[in-house]
């Protein structure tokens, strides 16, 4: 039976605050969770209604599992690891950066395309949603494990980097009519604004997805639909 100071350091990892000072945080559900335990992450607990043959196992009940899950609707198990270190950056390659997305949903989106198309590190500003938020972490579907989140001051990076600088704009450059480097940087902007000026500032490529509606309308797309079709432009002629 779990105790009540158990459901407390369980459920407070929701929150960002805590996470950061207990260095963990939780994952749901069996496939999510088998794709973090076969990576390098380190389990810390694992809370679960059917064995998964693991020392660090504690079997509880339904109930119990409701108590301290993040879902609407519970899944079968909650594990707990650590956060991982990151090592530092690598300037090579294609780079995804996101300005201040908020969306966990989309973040999580986002993780599972880098991911798809061969992407290892993703930048975030510091505004941009916590990865190891429990919703972000289950939209991943464990590309989690195999893609870096870096978490930096998103305007200084690109302001020292040598590589080009591509952003997403609603009047950039026809996409399928531009000639894209193998290396560089794709910069995603928030939902509701963009991407911010001091960032702005700083992109050497403005890219757009052109509308082929009749009636051109249609104000913008999902920022993660957006880095779908970017990243697959990128990755075509690889």
């Amino acid at each position: 039976m779990l105790s009540k100071n158990q459901i407390k350091n369980i459920t407070k990892l929701q929150q960002k605050k805590y996470r950061l000072e207990d260095g963990l945080f939780i994952a749901e559900g069996v496939k999510v969770i088998n794709e973090f335990l076969n990576s390098t992450l380190e389990l810390v607990d694992l809370f679960t209604t059917q064995s998964f043959n693991s020392s660090k196992e504690t079997i509880i009940t339904a109930q119990e599992l409701k108590k301290i899950s993040a879902l609407k609707t519970p899944n079968t198990a909650l594990a707990i690891f650590k956060i991982p270190e990151l090592t530092l950056i690598d300037n090579s390659g294609l780079i995804v950066a996101l300005d201040n997305v908020r969306d966990p949903g989309n973040l999580g989106t986002i993780i599972r395309l880098c991911d798809w198309f061969g992407v290892k590190q993703l930048l975030c500003s510091k505004a941009t949603v916590d990865c190891y938020n429990p919703k972000v972490v289950q939209a991943t579907m464990g590309s989690l494990t195999r893609v870096k989140v870096f978490y930096i001051d998103l305007e200084h990076y690109l302001s020292e980097t040598k590589l080009p600088v591509y952003g997403a704009f609603m009047d950039g450059d026809n996409v399928y009519k531009t000639s894209l480097q193998d290396q560089g940087i794709l910069v995603l902007g928030n939902e509701a604004n963009g991407i911010n000026k001091n960032v702005e500032a700083l992109i050497t490529k403005r890219i757009s997805i052109p509308r082929f509606g009749d009636l051109q309308i249609t104000e913008s797309l999902n920022v993660a639909t957006a880095g779908a079709i970017l990243l697959s432009e990128f990755k075509r002629n690889d």
